[in-house]
């Protein structure tokens, strides 16, 4: 006999949608930086992951890409459109529910080792699709594509990663006490 899927709660379907604005806010605190703008995204989306976990972190990002797809000006610089999941930012856009979906397995049972496992290999995961579409969309060899979409943005990813190890167990243990 199978057992029907658990339905999320309004609360948790209220956090995702939280989470889904969150990524939008933060995909508009941005630095130009072409072909790829800096933006917090990479800070909202593992974000997602570490409080609301691996489904629900990834439901967020999943949300966010649909939006941004049919046209809803959530990607940065208040844009929109299934072209930016083409064009060459779009593999970073595409790895956010992974991102999320593996950070949020890192912060099952809020360990620490494990988050900081997980946000390493979504950040890795994030920035080699990001690569790896925009050689494709460019036509440029993977060097090319590495320093332009990888290297000016290690250090800021660190910086948000780190960010997102202090505070995520806060966001994600007061909202346990408030269930």
């Amino acid at each position: 006999m199978e057992s029907k899927p658990r339905r999320l709660s309004t609360s948790e379907l209220g956090h995702i949608g939280i989470f889904t604005a969150v990524i939008a806010v933060m995909a508009q605190l941005t630095i130009p930086l072409p072909p790829v703008p800096l933006t917090m995204q990479t800070f909202a989306v593992p974000l997602a992951g570490a409080v609301l976990g691996a489904k629900k972190g990834s439901i967020a990002a999943i949300i966010y890409l649909i939006l941004g797809a049919v046209g809803a000006p959530v990607f940065s610089g208040f844009t929109g459109g299934y072209s930016f999941i083409i064009g060459p930012s779009g593999g970073y856009l595409l790895s956010y529910p992974l991102f999320a979906f593996i950070v949020g397995l890192g912060s099952y049972k809020n360990n620490r080792i494990w988050l900081a496992l997980g946000l390493v290999i979504g950040s890795i995961i994030n920035l080699s699709m990001g690569m790896f579409q925009l050689a494709f969309v460019l036509q440029i060899d993977m060097r090319a594509a590495f320093a332009l979409g990888v290297f000016p943005f290690i250090v800021p990813e660190l910086i948000k990663l780190s960010l997102v190890f202090v505070i995520a167990p806060k966001i994600r243990q007061a909202i346990e006490r408030n269930k």
